[in-house]
């Protein structure tokens, strides 16, 4: 009996300082949980964007977009932007299902990764204007897509919206949008 008497003592002794002098830290909320700038410089940032590319360049090896943002719709989404932005139309809808809006052009300059994927709808593949045709999500080359941006003679790449992921300020992903 006195072991457990003094076992019972000794435990709210101890529960007793413990709670006196802070321990178990009950009602100090000061622990920290950020990360340290280490972590937080390795952090991926991934966005989407929806552009216009104005310029695609080799700037010692390394290729560059000159990209202006756009808002893209589709659909009833589409529809309701129309109606808004060209009351005066005479329609209710958007042609062709789809709209953009580009309050104003403004290029920012994006460094396109050596691995960059690109994804095409349609364009010149023979060289003949006759043979353009749609071939949905077809992938090529970061190369080729180049050498197509700077030829218009019989298609013209920088008219179409592209849709673009960028990975901590670089283009890893191209992916043309269709447009009748």
């Amino acid at each position: 009996m006195k072991n457990r008497l003094f076992t019972f003592v000794a435990l709210g002794v101890i529960l007793s300082g413990t709670l006196i002098y802070g321990n178990f830290n009950i009602g100090n909320h000061s622990t920290v949980f950020a990360k340290s700038e280490e972590a937080q410089d390795t952090a991926v940032r991934v966005e989407n964007q929806t552009v216009y590319i104005n310029d695609l360049s080799d700037l010692n090896g390394e290729l560059q977009i000159k990209a202006d943002e756009i808002e893209w719709y589709e659909g009833e989404e589409a529809n309701t932007v129309f109606v808004e932005q060209e009351p005066d139309a005479g329609i209710d809808y958007a042609p062709d299902g789809y709209y953009i809006v580009n309050e104003q052009e403004a290029n920012e300059t994006l460094k396109i990764a050596d691995d960059a994927t690109v994804t095409v709808q349609i364009y010149d593949r023979t060289g003949d204007a006759k043979d353009i045709d749609i071939e949905w999500n077809e992938e090529i080359s970061l190369d080729k897509f180049a050498e197509l941006y700077g030829d218009t003679t019989n298609m013209d790449m920088s008219v179409f919206p592209y849709h673009l992921t960028i990975e901590n300020g670089e283009v890893i992903q191209i992916v043309q949008q269709y447009i009748p």
